[in-house]
This record gives C-alpha cells, structure tokens and sequence, in this order.
C-alpha cells in the first residue's frame, strides 16, 4: 500500500508489494524492490537502489550527497540488498568517483542512529548496532557484528565473522574471525561462540585459534609469524584468508595487548 500522503517522484521505480507511508518522499533515479515496506518520514535520495523485502524504519535518509568536500556532483549509488533492515534515523551517503557507490548487503541490521559514509563496502549477514558511525571507504565483511557507539576511523577493513565490541574507535583493521576490544583496540581473542552458531566445524575452529595464537600471542613480528603460519600450517581456505587479509592490510591489523601473555580472551 501506498500511502496518497507519500511523494514519490514520477520517474522512481517502485515494483509490486512495496509499501509506502505518510510523509516518505521518494526522489528521482531510486528503485525500490518487490514486497519493501519504507515507513513514514523516510528520505530516499536520487540514485538509491533498495532491494526486495526490505525495512526502513521512520526517520532514515537514504541516498543523501557525501559529507566529502571532494565530492563534485558525480553520479554515484547506494545499493542496499534483499531482506536488509534499516532501522530509524540511519543515514547512507552515496559514493563518489572512489568507488562510484556505497554498498549494503543482504540480510543486514542497521540499528538505529548508524551513519553509514561514502564508499563503505557492507557484505551480506552484517549486524551494526546502535549509532555504529562509519568513515568513509569502510570495509566489513560477511557476518561481521559491530558493538554500539563504535566509530570504525576511513579506510579500516574489519574481516568476516569479526565482533568488535562496544564504544571503541577502530583504527586498525580487524582480521577475520576474531574478537576486538577496549580503547585502544587490542585483540581479545576468536570469535568462538559466533562460530560456533553459525556451525562451524570444531576442527576449524581450533585451526583459527592456532593461527591467531602464532600471530597474536607468541610474540612474533607480524611478518615473522605469517611466515611461520605459512610454512608450519597446512594450506587451508581458513589459513589462505587469514594470511591474505593481514598481507593487504592497510592501515596494519590490531595488537594483542602487550601485558597479557596468555591465550585467554581479554575481559570486555
């Protein structure tokens, strides 16, 4: 149903099923997918692509120009996949020429009050909770999960299955699978118990512990310990993305925290 108090510009293309209440506006050059509700007072911007069955609650702006004072008028995107919730007032900001869009997988949380910037890259499966902000040319990964009033600093990758915790500021990359907390970040362990959920097998998920204690507890260089990881470990899809991420990484991965030497999680 759509509500006669929506404005929805002649050019939007809304597919079947969708739902639009009061006060909405829809502008030009949006899609909106089969069977999405967007609910009232929701702004969807010029060159926003909202998939099918998605929720956007009261108060969310979608599609709104960069806070980027580079940003020249290009015709960017915000892409957002199927079944994703958008809960109130989150705001997602188109892309610029970096990257040409601003992308939000299938299947995420967005709680209420995340800024999601420029360029961000968000996979499938990711949960953000409440005023999460994110910098521009942010990258997360796949079923990663983002504790409450995290700021995630431009250009930090933050790897699949990752939990960060709540209010830190995240200014190294997270690899994948692992627990990041307290402020300055340092690592607190592998995310076990997510694994676990999402069924992982025990034997990977001991191999992810082995690795991670070679690169965060012995005490190894990071180069060091990707060299012993590579040569001591057999080749495996855990072992090749473990490596692969930390060897990409740009901004550097996160420490262990320099007095604790044993392989227990730090406390949150």
């Amino acid at each position: 149903m759509i509500s006669p108090l929506a404005q929805i510009h002649p050019n939007a293309k809304v597919a079947a099923n969708v739902s639009i209440d009061a006060f909405s506006t829809i502008h030009d050059d949006v899609e909106i997918g089969e069977g999405t509700h967007i609910m009232s007072n929701v702004t969807v911007f010029n060159g926003t692509r909202i998939g099918k069955k998605c929720k956007v609650f009261p108060g969310a702006v979608l599609g709104a120009i960069p806070q980027d004072l580079k940003f020249v008028g290009e015709e960017t995107t915000v892409v957002i996949g199927d079944r994703t919730t958008i809960r109130e007032y989150v705001t997602i900001n188109r892309g610029t020429k970096d990257k040409l869009s601003t992308t939000v997988g299938h299947d995420c949380l967005l709680m209420a009050y995340v800024h999601v910037a420029h360029d961000c890259i968000i996979g499938n499966n990711v949960i953000i909770a409440n005023a999460v902000q994110l910098a521009g040319h942010v990258t997360i990964d796949d079923y990663a999960i983002l504790g409450g009033l995290s700021g995630i600093q431009q250009f930090i990758h933050i790897g699949a299955h990752a939990y960060v915790a709540g209010q830190i500021l995240v200014r190294k990359d997270v690899p994948p699978y692992v627990k990041v907390a307290r402020d300055p970040q340092v690592y607190s362990g592998i995310n076990s118990v997510g694994l676990q959920r999402r069924q992982f097998p025990k034997e990977v998920i001991d191999e992810i512990s082995t690795i991670y204690h070679i690169l965060f507890v012995q005490g190894h260089p990071t180069s060091q310990a990707i060299e012993i990881i590579t040569n001591s470990r057999v080749q495996s899809a855990v072992r090749d993305e473990i490596v692969s991420f930390v060897q990409g990484s740009r901004s550097g991965i996160i420490k262990r925290p320099s007095k604790t030497s044993s392989n227990e999680d730090v406390a949150f």
